[in-house]
């Protein structure tokens, strides 16, 4: 069908549709009765000539998302359409008029996919990639995409516009194709607010169009001129006839939806008494379950993150949370150091086991108080000019002189000390 055979006709993926579901009931958008359409445009990508897709009537209309910060931003659709070729044009920085020659990929060519619209409501690049990033994880939770920008399997066109402060109206817009990370998104819109800025201090005019992105020059370059929606002639296609999901349908998708990441921060974030913000990247990494059954075992849910965050990058192995749990608890009890939590964890997330069995098969023993203290007053002695400026200087060098101190103790000591306490008992030992 996507290479324009004669004779061969379309058929509609029900999967696909429960997943455009599963989106809009994730993006609180309005599911509803669908009609598909034609799109036509000529293009080498699409051999038909016309790109099946959703036109007035979408599976999922209006809808909002909501950032990491608390805003709410509008999704005015995500409906069904059928992917295109993969275009490659070589030479000529990727745009197809100056290119020696183009490759076309059909691969993919009739693959449905989503196309989620968002409403014009993001004004910086930074919430772009916040809002890029949240629908990335969102999509990744429920099973719809895996969020892989940079193979394509979630891609991003961003309509950038620039206004002059207090007018009401948008500038006009053009849009950025070509981008495939949140990095990328966010040069891509500073180049390309900046490029119209320019052209509007120069008293010229901002000319609406589709751009290429150019990551390796960081800039982006024309591809044509922007179509309308008029332009594509849209009308029905007769060869699919309208969805219409019932509600009992809709109901056993949303009663299968898994918790999104939201919900899954504000849970992590009570249970370990810290904001949402702190919890982010936990629930990114998948870690949140493990952190919360491990804070509900009794361990402290600031360390408990920590460890998410620092040292189970590359997930959490054969550690579970009772285990993990025991362990924080050994740290925080003051039966480990930290340098010494992080090596057993390791070994857990490798092996499994016991913290404690591992934690002496390892040798770690905790430095008795009255043998640190005497380590301490040792090196106060030795060292009495950085101690002057411990106990005289401003923060930055008292900052400096508490590592050097808390260094030293370290090398004395093979790194088996705890940092935290050789500070609080520095601290102290000024203030007497």
């Amino acid at each position: 069908m996507s290479l324009g055979l004669p004779g061969s006709l379309p058929v509609l993926n029900e999967q696909a549709v429960e997943l455009a579901i599963r989106v809009g009931l994730a993006l609180n958008c309005q599911v509803q009765r669908s009609v598909f359409a034609r799109k036509n445009y000529f293009y080498p990508d699409m051999p038909k000539d016309f790109q099946i897709s959703q036109y007035d009537l979408p599976i999922n209309g209006e809808g909002w998302l909501e950032l990491p910060d608390g805003r709410r931003v509008g999704i005015e659709r995500a409906h069904l359409e059928e992917d295109t070729g993969k275009s490659t044009h070589v030479g000529g920085g990727g745009r197809i008029h100056e290119a020696g020659y183009s490759l076309v990929d059909y691969n993919r060519a009739g693959v449905p996919l989503i196309e989620i619209v968002g409403a014009p409501d993001l004004r910086s690049a930074e919430e772009a990639r916040s809002y890029v990033g949240e629908l990335r994880a969102i999509l990744v939770a429920i099973g719809a995409s895996d969020g892989k920008m940079e193979e394509g399997s979630m891609r991003v066109d961003c309509n950038v516009s620039v206004r002059p402060v207090g007018q009401a109206e948008f500038g006009t817009r053009c849009e950025i194709k070509n981008i495939n990370s949140l990095r990328s998104l966010g040069r891509a819109i500073g180049y390309e607010a900046r490029r119209q800025v320019d052209l509007i201090t120069a008293g010229e005019r901002v000319e609406q169009q589709t751009r290429h992105w150019n990551e390796d020059e960081g800039r982006t370059h024309k591809l044509r001129s922007k179509e309308e929606a008029y332009d594509y002639r849209y009308f029905p296609e007769p060869d699919l006839v309208p969805v219409a999901p019932s509600d009992e349908w809709i109901d056993a998708i949303r009663a299968a939806l898994p918790m999104l990441p939201r919900e899954r921060r504000l849970r992590l974030a009570e249970a370990a008494s810290v904001d949402t913000e702190a919890a982010a990247l936990t629930v990114e990494r998948g870690l949140d379950d493990l952190a919360v059954d491990a804070i509900a075992e009794g361990a402290a849910g600031p360390r408990v993150l920590v460890h998410a965050e620092n040292n189970l990058a590359d997930g959490a192995g054969r550690l579970d949370a009772a285990s993990f749990a025991a362990l924080v608890k050994m740290e925080t009890g003051g039966d480990l150091t930290a340098t010494q939590a992080k090596t057993v964890l390791s070994t857990l997330v490798a092996d499994g086991g016991d913290p404690a069995i591992v934690a002496t098969d390892l040798g770690f023993e905790a430095m008795e108080i009255g043998e640190m203290e005497a380590l301490v007053d040792r090196l106060i002695a030795e060292h009495p000019d950085d101690w002057a400026a411990f106990t005289s200087g401003d923060e930055q060098e008292r900052k400096k002189k508490s590592g050097f101190f808390v260094g030293q103790v370290m090398k004395a000591t093979g790194g088996q000390a705890d940092g935290r306490a050789v500070n609080e008992l520095l601290a102290h030992r000024a203030r007497s």
